[in-house]
Order: structure tokens, then C-alpha cells, then sequence
């Protein structure tokens, strides 16, 4: 998606064996809170349900995005489907703590 500003967000994922797995998540820091990544979010959701994929969560903001919109995980691959929400929220709070060590190293 580019934006007025002519930077970029993106949803960078993989399609394996019928399961999107949702890879990277990114908005600039001056678009950040404004609802962009939500917008990426649903055209990957839309992608899986017109396709027939189902989703693997990988990175933090896709889990988040599962955490709010509990409609949306019949879309889920398991084991993320029968997760409850608090273990979907310690599974983000992981990948959360994963992905800033990574950019801090």
C-alpha cells in the first residue's frame, strides 16, 4: 500500500500447503495508529477466504489482529484455532518481545 507521503505499508507473507502464513506486518512510524495494518489485515483475511487458505498467525500484529476480530478466526490453521485468548495473548506478547529484540540486535 502506498501512501500520500509515497512511503509503503505492507503484509509480507508465504502460501504453503493451503496455509497463508502471515510473515511481517509493517507501517511507517509517521502512519502507525491510524489503522493501516488493520486495512492489510482484512485483504489478507479477504485473500484466505476467497482462496480457501487457511492462516497462520506468525507475526505479533496478525495475532493482535485475532485477539480483537474473534469472527475472523474460523480462519485459523490449528493450533491457533483452538487457542483460547489468553493464549493467543501470551503467544503475542512473545512474538511481540521476539520481534523488538531483533530490531534492537
Amino acid at each position: 500500500m502506498t501512501l500520500p507521503d509515497n512511503t509503503k505499508a505492507f503484509i509480507r507473507y508465504r502460501v504453503e500447503n493451503n496455509v497463508m502464513k502471515l510473515l511481517e506486518t509493517y507501517t511507517p512510524p509517521q502512519h502507525r495508529g491510524k489503522g493501516i495494518a488493520g486495512q492489510l489485515m482484512e485483504y489478507a483475511v479477504n485473500m484466505a477466504k476467497e482462496n480457501g487458505y487457511l492462516i497462520e498467525p506468525i507475526c505479533s500484529y496478525s495475532i493482535y489482529y485475532f485477539l480483537k476480530h474473534k469472527e475472523a478466526r474460523e480462519l485459523l490453521a490449528e493450533p491457533y484455532r483452538s487457542m483460547s485468548d489468553e493464549e493467543l495473548k501470551s503467544l503475542f506478547e512473545k512474538r511481540l518481545e521476539e520481534e523488538k529484540s531483533k530490531e534492537g540486535g
